[in-house]
Protein backbone atom coordinates (compact mmCIF):
# COMPACT_ATOMS: atom_id res chain seq x y z
CA UNK A 1 0.00 0.00 0.00
CA UNK A 2 1.11 3.46 -1.09
CA UNK A 3 2.28 5.10 2.14
CA UNK A 4 0.53 8.19 3.07
CA UNK A 5 1.92 11.59 3.92
CA UNK A 6 1.16 13.07 6.77
CA UNK A 7 0.00 16.20 6.38
CA UNK A 8 -2.81 19.04 7.96
CA UNK A 9 -6.45 19.49 5.50
CA UNK A 10 -7.59 23.06 5.88
CA UNK A 11 -11.13 21.88 5.55
CA UNK A 12 -11.12 18.21 8.09
CA UNK A 13 -10.81 19.00 11.51
CA UNK A 14 -8.42 16.98 13.48
CA UNK A 15 -6.11 16.57 10.28
CA UNK A 16 -3.14 17.73 12.18
CA UNK A 17 -0.55 14.81 12.54
CA UNK A 18 0.33 15.45 16.22
CA UNK A 19 -3.58 15.42 16.83
CA UNK A 20 -4.24 12.25 14.80
CA UNK A 21 -2.00 10.64 16.84
CA UNK A 22 -3.21 10.92 20.05
CA UNK A 23 -6.86 10.51 18.85
CA UNK A 24 -5.29 6.82 17.87
CA UNK A 25 -3.43 6.45 21.08
CA UNK A 26 -6.77 7.25 22.87
CA UNK A 27 -8.29 4.55 21.15
CA UNK A 28 -5.58 1.92 21.31
CA UNK A 29 -5.08 2.13 17.53
CA UNK A 30 -1.78 2.54 15.51
CA UNK A 31 -3.66 3.64 12.33
CA UNK A 32 -7.08 4.51 11.02
CA UNK A 33 -6.32 1.42 8.34
CA UNK A 34 -7.38 -0.16 11.45
CA UNK A 35 -11.23 1.25 11.31
CA UNK A 36 -11.29 -0.35 8.21
CA UNK A 37 -10.73 -3.67 8.42
CA UNK A 38 -14.61 -4.72 8.36
CA UNK A 39 -14.56 -3.97 4.87
CA UNK A 40 -13.59 -6.42 2.31
CA UNK A 41 -10.47 -5.72 0.75
CA UNK A 42 -11.95 -6.29 -2.79
CA UNK A 43 -14.09 -2.72 -1.82
CA UNK A 44 -11.22 -1.23 -0.49
CA UNK A 45 -9.02 1.27 -2.92
CA UNK A 46 -5.21 0.35 -2.31
CA UNK A 47 -3.89 3.25 -3.67
CA UNK A 48 -4.13 7.62 -3.52
CA UNK A 49 -7.72 8.47 -5.29
CA UNK A 50 -6.39 10.21 -9.11
CA UNK A 51 -7.01 13.74 -8.19
CA UNK A 52 -6.57 16.66 -9.97
CA UNK A 53 -4.60 19.76 -9.11
CA UNK A 54 -6.56 21.56 -6.49
CA UNK A 55 -8.38 24.43 -8.09
CA UNK A 56 -7.14 27.96 -6.45
CA UNK A 57 -10.36 29.77 -6.37
CA UNK A 58 -14.05 29.50 -6.18
CA UNK A 59 -15.10 31.00 -9.67
CA UNK A 60 -12.65 28.33 -11.02
CA UNK A 61 -14.52 25.59 -9.39
CA UNK A 62 -17.78 27.23 -9.71
CA UNK A 63 -17.10 27.15 -13.78
CA UNK A 64 -15.58 23.66 -13.39
CA UNK A 65 -18.49 22.10 -11.88
CA UNK A 66 -21.17 23.69 -13.97
CA UNK A 67 -19.45 22.04 -17.28
CA UNK A 68 -19.41 18.68 -15.26
CA UNK A 69 -23.34 19.31 -14.33
CA UNK A 70 -24.59 20.44 -17.98
CA UNK A 71 -23.57 16.69 -19.57
CA UNK A 72 -26.30 15.36 -17.45
CA UNK A 73 -29.80 15.49 -19.72
CA UNK A 74 -33.01 14.35 -18.93
CA UNK A 75 -34.65 11.55 -20.50
CA UNK A 76 -38.01 11.04 -21.32
CA UNK A 77 -40.05 8.74 -19.08
CA UNK A 78 -41.30 7.29 -22.62
CA UNK A 79 -37.68 6.68 -23.38
CA UNK A 80 -36.05 4.61 -20.08
CA UNK A 81 -36.74 1.34 -19.77
CA UNK A 82 -34.99 0.70 -16.33
CA UNK A 83 -36.17 -0.44 -13.29
CA UNK A 84 -34.85 -3.65 -10.73
CA UNK A 85 -35.48 -1.51 -7.54
CA UNK A 86 -35.41 2.65 -8.81
CA UNK A 87 -38.48 3.23 -11.07
CA UNK A 88 -39.72 6.01 -12.98
CA UNK A 89 -43.14 6.78 -11.88
CA UNK A 90 -45.66 9.91 -11.60
CA UNK A 91 -44.97 11.95 -9.29
CA UNK A 92 -47.91 14.31 -8.55
CA UNK A 93 -47.06 18.03 -8.09
CA UNK A 94 -48.63 18.46 -4.31
CA UNK A 95 -45.77 15.36 -2.64
CA UNK A 96 -43.05 17.41 -3.72
CA UNK A 97 -45.23 20.89 -2.34
CA UNK A 98 -45.20 19.05 1.28
CA UNK A 99 -41.71 17.67 1.91
CA UNK A 100 -40.54 20.98 0.35
CA UNK A 101 -41.94 22.75 2.97
CA UNK A 102 -39.74 24.11 5.53
CA UNK A 103 -41.08 22.67 8.62
CA UNK A 104 -40.64 19.23 7.01
CA UNK A 105 -37.74 19.37 5.01
CA UNK A 106 -35.27 21.05 7.44
CA UNK A 107 -36.71 19.51 10.88
CA UNK A 108 -34.11 17.16 11.69
CA UNK A 109 -34.68 13.63 13.37
CA UNK A 110 -38.12 15.19 13.99
CA UNK A 111 -37.12 16.68 17.45
CA UNK A 112 -39.63 18.27 19.66
CA UNK A 113 -37.39 21.21 19.95
CA UNK A 114 -38.44 22.05 16.03
CA UNK A 115 -41.60 19.80 15.15
CA UNK A 116 -44.25 21.20 13.18
CA UNK A 117 -46.71 18.45 12.55
CA UNK A 118 -43.56 16.12 11.89
CA UNK A 119 -44.50 13.42 13.98
CA UNK A 120 -48.15 13.27 12.94
CA UNK A 121 -47.23 13.21 9.37
CA UNK A 122 -45.09 10.54 10.18
CA UNK A 123 -48.04 8.82 12.24
CA UNK A 124 -50.48 9.46 8.62
CA UNK A 125 -48.24 7.50 6.71
CA UNK A 126 -47.30 4.82 9.22
CA UNK A 127 -51.90 4.53 9.34
CA UNK A 128 -51.85 4.65 5.53
CA UNK A 129 -48.71 2.57 4.77
CA UNK A 130 -50.26 -0.48 7.54
CA UNK A 131 -53.51 -0.21 5.19
CA UNK A 132 -51.56 -0.91 2.04
CA UNK A 133 -49.66 -4.03 3.68
CA UNK A 134 -52.67 -5.11 5.57
CA UNK A 135 -50.59 -4.78 9.14
CA UNK A 136 -51.15 -2.43 11.76
CA UNK A 137 -47.36 -1.71 12.81
CA UNK A 138 -44.71 0.21 10.78
CA UNK A 139 -41.76 1.56 11.22
CA UNK A 140 -40.51 4.71 10.36
CA UNK A 141 -38.13 4.40 7.18
CA UNK A 142 -34.88 3.15 7.16
CA UNK A 143 -32.57 4.32 4.69
CA UNK A 144 -33.78 1.89 1.72
CA UNK A 145 -35.61 -1.24 1.08
CA UNK A 146 -32.15 -3.39 1.22
CA UNK A 147 -32.03 -2.46 4.70
CA UNK A 148 -35.46 -2.98 5.66
CA UNK A 149 -34.96 -6.91 4.49
CA UNK A 150 -31.61 -6.94 6.55
CA UNK A 151 -33.10 -5.01 9.76
CA UNK A 152 -36.56 -7.78 9.41
CA UNK A 153 -34.00 -10.43 8.58
CA UNK A 154 -31.98 -9.61 12.36
CA UNK A 155 -36.07 -8.90 13.96
CA UNK A 156 -36.65 -12.34 13.19
CA UNK A 157 -33.38 -13.73 14.50
CA UNK A 158 -33.79 -12.16 17.57
CA UNK A 159 -37.68 -13.12 17.89
CA UNK A 160 -36.71 -16.58 17.37
CA UNK A 161 -33.56 -16.97 18.57
CA UNK A 162 -32.47 -19.26 16.44
CA UNK A 163 -29.76 -18.89 13.53
CA UNK A 164 -30.57 -19.84 10.06
CA UNK A 165 -31.97 -17.66 6.88
CA UNK A 166 -33.66 -19.28 4.29
CA UNK A 167 -33.70 -16.85 1.02
CA UNK A 168 -35.82 -17.71 -1.39
CA UNK A 169 -35.76 -17.37 -5.42
CA UNK A 170 -33.79 -14.75 -7.08
CA UNK A 171 -32.92 -11.57 -4.96
CA UNK A 172 -31.33 -8.24 -6.22
CA UNK A 173 -27.71 -9.17 -6.41
CA UNK A 174 -27.25 -5.91 -4.42
CA UNK A 175 -29.98 -6.46 -1.71
CA UNK A 176 -28.51 -9.71 -0.84
CA UNK A 177 -25.03 -8.22 -0.62
CA UNK A 178 -26.60 -6.17 2.43
CA UNK A 179 -28.36 -8.59 3.76
CA UNK A 180 -25.07 -10.64 3.80
CA UNK A 181 -22.99 -8.11 4.60
CA UNK A 182 -25.61 -7.19 7.69
CA UNK A 183 -26.42 -10.40 9.49
CA UNK A 184 -22.77 -12.25 8.62
CA UNK A 185 -21.41 -12.97 12.21
CA UNK A 186 -24.92 -13.80 13.71
CA UNK A 187 -26.74 -15.73 10.66
CA UNK A 188 -26.03 -18.17 8.10
CA UNK A 189 -28.19 -17.35 4.79
CA UNK A 190 -28.99 -20.73 2.81
CA UNK A 191 -30.02 -19.83 -0.62
CA UNK A 192 -33.06 -22.02 -2.69
CA UNK A 193 -34.37 -22.04 -5.52
CA UNK A 194 -38.15 -20.69 -5.75
CA UNK A 195 -39.81 -23.96 -5.07
CA UNK A 196 -41.53 -25.36 -1.76
CA UNK A 197 -39.74 -28.80 -1.96
CA UNK A 198 -36.72 -27.22 -1.71
CA UNK A 199 -37.68 -24.53 1.12
CA UNK A 200 -38.89 -27.81 2.70
CA UNK A 201 -35.74 -29.74 2.61
CA UNK A 202 -33.89 -26.40 4.32
CA UNK A 203 -36.30 -26.18 6.99
CA UNK A 204 -36.00 -30.06 7.99
CA UNK A 205 -33.72 -29.62 10.52
CA UNK A 206 -35.75 -27.05 12.67
CA UNK A 207 -33.01 -24.56 13.39
CA UNK A 208 -34.51 -21.83 10.83
CA UNK A 209 -35.08 -18.45 11.78
CA UNK A 210 -36.75 -17.32 9.17
CA UNK A 211 -38.13 -17.78 5.60
CA UNK A 212 -37.41 -14.94 3.34
CA UNK A 213 -39.04 -15.26 0.11
CA UNK A 214 -40.25 -12.37 -2.39
CA UNK A 215 -44.04 -11.30 -3.66
CA UNK A 216 -42.12 -10.24 -7.16
CA UNK A 217 -38.73 -11.20 -7.10
CA UNK A 218 -35.56 -9.11 -9.22
CA UNK A 219 -36.67 -10.13 -12.78
CA UNK A 220 -40.32 -8.88 -11.90
CA UNK A 221 -41.98 -12.61 -11.90
CA UNK A 222 -44.91 -12.95 -9.60
CA UNK A 223 -44.44 -15.91 -7.11
CA UNK A 224 -47.97 -17.60 -6.92
CA UNK A 225 -46.26 -20.17 -4.14
CA UNK A 226 -45.53 -17.58 -1.79
CA UNK A 227 -48.58 -18.51 0.34
CA UNK A 228 -47.10 -22.08 0.22
CA UNK A 229 -43.90 -20.55 1.78
CA UNK A 230 -45.47 -18.84 4.42
CA UNK A 231 -46.97 -22.04 5.65
CA UNK A 232 -43.87 -23.80 5.63
CA UNK A 233 -42.02 -21.84 7.62
CA UNK A 234 -44.66 -21.81 10.47
CA UNK A 235 -45.02 -25.58 10.25
CA UNK A 236 -40.95 -25.39 11.54
CA UNK A 237 -41.23 -22.86 13.61
CA UNK A 238 -39.88 -19.94 11.77
CA UNK A 239 -40.96 -16.51 10.67
CA UNK A 240 -42.10 -15.67 7.09
CA UNK A 241 -40.48 -12.25 6.03
CA UNK A 242 -42.05 -11.56 2.52
CA UNK A 243 -40.36 -8.87 -0.10
CA UNK A 244 -42.99 -6.71 -1.66
CA UNK A 245 -42.99 -3.58 -4.63
CA UNK A 246 -45.75 -1.65 -2.53
CA UNK A 247 -47.06 -0.81 -5.70
CA UNK A 248 -47.91 -4.50 -6.80
CA UNK A 249 -50.59 -4.28 -3.83
CA UNK A 250 -52.75 -2.52 -5.38
CA UNK A 251 -53.66 -5.94 -7.73
CA UNK A 252 -52.04 -8.62 -5.68
CA UNK A 253 -53.05 -9.89 -2.38
CA UNK A 254 -50.44 -8.48 0.19
CA UNK A 255 -48.76 -11.01 2.23
CA UNK A 256 -49.78 -10.65 5.66
CA UNK A 257 -53.29 -11.70 4.55
CA UNK A 258 -52.16 -14.67 3.79
CA UNK A 259 -49.97 -15.08 7.33
CA UNK A 260 -46.73 -13.24 6.66
CA UNK A 261 -44.95 -12.42 9.42
CA UNK A 262 -42.91 -9.32 8.10
CA UNK A 263 -43.61 -7.41 5.31
CA UNK A 264 -40.59 -5.37 3.96
CA UNK A 265 -39.85 -3.55 0.58
CA UNK A 266 -38.78 -0.20 -1.13
CA UNK A 267 -40.76 3.36 -0.86
CA UNK A 268 -39.33 4.81 -3.85
CA UNK A 269 -42.23 3.76 -5.99
CA UNK A 270 -44.51 5.99 -4.04
CA UNK A 271 -44.12 9.59 -4.76
CA UNK A 272 -40.13 9.61 -4.64
CA UNK A 273 -37.91 10.58 -7.86
CA UNK A 274 -34.90 8.77 -8.79
CA UNK A 275 -31.57 10.75 -8.57
CA UNK A 276 -28.98 8.60 -9.74
CA UNK A 277 -30.13 5.47 -8.47
CA UNK A 278 -31.39 6.98 -5.14
CA UNK A 279 -34.44 8.25 -3.80
CA UNK A 280 -35.05 5.58 -1.32
CA UNK A 281 -36.48 4.40 1.74
CA UNK A 282 -37.25 1.13 3.38
CA UNK A 283 -40.12 -0.12 5.39
CA UNK A 284 -41.01 -3.05 7.93
CA UNK A 285 -44.82 -3.87 8.81
CA UNK A 286 -46.29 -6.30 11.16
CA UNK A 287 -49.37 -6.97 13.18
CA UNK A 288 -49.34 -5.72 16.43
CA UNK A 289 -47.72 -8.34 18.50
CA UNK A 290 -45.55 -7.55 21.55
CA UNK A 291 -42.99 -10.44 20.08
CA UNK A 292 -42.35 -8.60 16.63
CA UNK A 293 -42.92 -4.58 18.17
CA UNK A 294 -40.11 -5.47 20.85
CA UNK A 295 -36.97 -6.25 17.99
CA UNK A 296 -38.07 -2.77 15.99
CA UNK A 297 -34.83 -0.99 16.63
CA UNK A 298 -36.48 2.29 14.58
CA UNK A 299 -39.18 5.16 15.96
CA UNK A 300 -42.87 4.27 15.90
CA UNK A 301 -45.50 6.96 16.65
CA UNK A 302 -48.63 7.04 17.82
CA UNK A 303 -51.14 8.61 19.33
CA UNK A 304 -51.42 10.00 22.99
CA UNK A 305 -54.14 11.91 24.98
CA UNK A 306 -52.95 15.50 26.16
CA UNK A 307 -54.16 17.43 28.83
CA UNK A 308 -57.64 18.82 26.97
CA UNK A 309 -60.17 16.21 26.57
CA UNK A 310 -60.81 15.44 23.04
CA UNK A 311 -57.13 16.32 21.72
CA UNK A 312 -54.65 14.14 21.14
CA UNK A 313 -51.12 14.52 20.06
CA UNK A 314 -48.16 12.35 18.61
CA UNK A 315 -45.41 10.65 19.67
CA UNK A 316 -43.00 7.55 20.18
CA UNK A 317 -44.25 4.00 20.82
CA UNK A 318 -42.08 1.83 23.14
CA UNK A 319 -38.99 4.51 23.00
CA UNK A 320 -36.84 2.74 25.78
CA UNK A 321 -36.74 -0.44 23.21
CA UNK A 322 -34.86 1.99 20.49
CA UNK A 323 -31.33 2.61 20.50
CA UNK A 324 -31.80 6.08 20.67
CA UNK A 325 -32.57 5.44 24.45
CA UNK A 326 -30.49 2.42 24.52
CA UNK A 327 -27.25 3.69 22.81
CA UNK A 328 -24.89 1.01 22.96
CA UNK A 329 -26.79 -1.28 24.22
CA UNK A 330 -29.54 -1.11 21.43
CA UNK A 331 -30.36 -4.07 19.42
CA UNK A 332 -29.51 -2.41 16.21
CA UNK A 333 -27.90 0.70 15.50
CA UNK A 334 -30.20 3.12 14.03
CA UNK A 335 -29.35 6.78 12.79
CA UNK A 336 -30.91 9.48 10.76
CA UNK A 337 -34.08 8.02 8.98
CA UNK A 338 -35.47 8.47 5.24
CA UNK A 339 -38.48 10.03 6.98
CA UNK A 340 -38.92 12.65 4.76
CA UNK A 341 -39.49 10.06 1.98
CA UNK A 342 -42.08 8.44 4.55
CA UNK A 343 -44.03 11.66 4.22
CA UNK A 344 -43.74 12.19 0.33
CA UNK A 345 -45.24 8.44 0.92
CA UNK A 346 -47.62 8.98 2.59
CA UNK A 347 -49.05 12.04 1.00
CA UNK A 348 -49.06 9.80 -2.31
CA UNK A 349 -50.70 7.44 -0.57
CA UNK A 350 -53.50 10.06 0.14
CA UNK A 351 -53.62 11.46 -2.97
CA UNK A 352 -54.36 8.02 -4.76
CA UNK A 353 -56.35 5.98 -2.24
CA UNK A 354 -57.66 2.48 -2.63
CA UNK A 355 -59.67 3.00 -6.68
CA UNK A 356 -56.18 4.94 -7.17
CA UNK A 357 -53.87 1.98 -6.28
CA UNK A 358 -55.77 -0.65 -7.95
CA UNK A 359 -55.53 1.36 -11.12
CA UNK A 360 -51.55 2.39 -10.61
CA UNK A 361 -51.11 -1.40 -10.29
CA UNK A 362 -53.56 -2.82 -13.24
CA UNK A 363 -51.84 -0.64 -15.56
CA UNK A 364 -48.42 -1.52 -14.69
CA UNK A 365 -49.81 -4.81 -14.86
CA UNK A 366 -51.26 -4.46 -18.49
CA UNK A 367 -48.17 -2.41 -19.58
CA UNK A 368 -45.56 -5.41 -18.60
CA UNK A 369 -48.21 -7.46 -20.71
CA UNK A 370 -48.58 -6.11 -23.63
CA UNK A 371 -44.72 -5.14 -23.35
CA UNK A 372 -43.42 -8.97 -23.77
CA UNK A 373 -46.11 -9.66 -26.15
CA UNK A 374 -44.56 -7.19 -28.17
CA UNK A 375 -41.40 -7.42 -27.94
CA UNK A 376 -41.07 -11.81 -27.83
CA UNK A 377 -42.77 -11.02 -31.60
CA UNK A 378 -38.81 -9.21 -32.81
CA UNK A 379 -37.14 -11.88 -34.80
CA UNK A 380 -34.02 -12.56 -32.68
CA UNK A 381 -35.59 -11.55 -28.87
CA UNK A 382 -37.25 -14.09 -26.96
CA UNK A 383 -38.78 -14.22 -23.09
CA UNK A 384 -36.41 -15.56 -20.55
CA UNK A 385 -39.37 -17.07 -18.90
CA UNK A 386 -42.47 -16.72 -20.98
CA UNK A 387 -44.68 -18.84 -18.51
CA UNK A 388 -44.58 -16.04 -15.40
CA UNK A 389 -46.51 -13.79 -14.97
CA UNK A 390 -44.58 -10.16 -14.62
CA UNK A 391 -44.92 -6.92 -12.75
CA UNK A 392 -43.01 -4.27 -14.13
CA UNK A 393 -39.50 -5.68 -14.46
CA UNK A 394 -39.08 -8.18 -16.90
CA UNK A 395 -35.98 -10.07 -19.02
CA UNK A 396 -35.39 -10.39 -22.58
CA UNK A 397 -33.12 -12.96 -24.15
CA UNK A 398 -31.36 -12.24 -27.25
CA UNK A 399 -30.80 -14.92 -29.86
CA UNK A 400 -29.54 -12.97 -33.10
CA UNK A 401 -25.59 -13.23 -32.09
CA UNK A 402 -25.50 -9.88 -29.88
CA UNK A 403 -24.50 -9.82 -26.92
CA UNK A 404 -26.72 -7.82 -24.09
CA UNK A 405 -24.09 -4.91 -23.56
CA UNK A 406 -24.36 -4.69 -27.23
CA UNK A 407 -28.19 -4.05 -27.35
CA UNK A 408 -28.31 -2.25 -24.88
CA UNK A 409 -25.52 0.36 -26.50
CA UNK A 410 -27.14 0.21 -29.46
CA UNK A 411 -30.76 1.28 -27.81
CA UNK A 412 -28.69 4.05 -25.71
CA UNK A 413 -27.54 5.07 -29.37
CA UNK A 414 -30.94 5.61 -30.09
CA UNK A 415 -31.83 7.61 -27.35
CA UNK A 416 -33.73 4.72 -25.31
CA UNK A 417 -32.59 3.21 -22.02
CA UNK A 418 -33.31 -0.09 -21.47
CA UNK A 419 -32.03 -3.60 -21.82
CA UNK A 420 -29.56 -3.27 -18.84
CA UNK A 421 -27.38 -6.70 -19.24
CA UNK A 422 -28.40 -9.38 -16.70
CA UNK A 423 -26.10 -12.09 -18.25
CA UNK A 424 -24.46 -12.67 -21.58
CA UNK A 425 -26.98 -12.47 -23.68
CA UNK A 426 -30.13 -11.37 -21.53
CA UNK A 427 -31.33 -7.83 -20.78
CA UNK A 428 -33.37 -6.37 -18.52
CA UNK A 429 -36.16 -3.80 -19.05
CA UNK A 430 -39.03 -2.43 -16.87
CA UNK A 431 -42.30 -0.76 -17.95
CA UNK A 432 -44.51 1.50 -15.54
CA UNK A 433 -47.75 3.58 -16.05
CA UNK A 434 -45.54 6.21 -17.72
CA UNK A 435 -45.03 4.27 -20.41
CA UNK A 436 -47.67 4.21 -23.46
CA UNK A 437 -48.32 1.30 -26.19
CA UNK A 438 -46.73 3.80 -28.36
CA UNK A 439 -43.57 3.89 -25.92
CA UNK A 440 -43.59 0.17 -26.42
CA UNK A 441 -44.10 -0.07 -30.24
CA UNK A 442 -41.15 2.56 -30.34
CA UNK A 443 -39.06 -0.13 -28.63
CA UNK A 444 -39.78 -2.93 -30.67
CA UNK A 445 -39.13 -0.98 -33.70
CA UNK A 446 -35.40 0.03 -32.40
CA UNK A 447 -35.06 -4.05 -31.02
CA UNK A 448 -35.67 -4.85 -35.11
CA UNK A 449 -33.08 -2.46 -36.40
CA UNK A 450 -30.33 -3.83 -33.59
CA UNK A 451 -31.64 -7.74 -33.25
CA UNK A 452 -30.99 -8.95 -36.61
Amino acid sequence: MTARVPRTHPYIPNSAPDVKSSMLAAVGAQDVEEFYADIPAALRLDRPLGLPEPMRSEAQLVAHMEELLSRNTAVPPGRSFLGAGCYRHHVPAVVDEVVNRSEFLTAYAGEPYEDHGRFQALWEYQSLMAELLAVEVVNVPTYDGFQAAATALRMAGRATGRRRLVLVGEIDPDRLSRIRDYVRGVHELVPVPADPEAVRAALANGDAAAVYAQLTDHCGRIDPRLPEYVELAHDFGALAVAHVHPLSLGVLTPPAEFGADLTCGDLQPLGIHPSFGGGNAGFIGSPDDERLVAEYPSRLFGLAPTEVPGEYGFGDVAYERTSFALREEGKEWVGTAAALHGIAAGVYLALMGPHGMREIGETILANTAYARQRLAQVPGVELADPEAVHFADFTLRYAGGLTATEVSAGLLARGLHGGTPAGLDEGRYCVTELHTRADLDHLAEALEEIVK
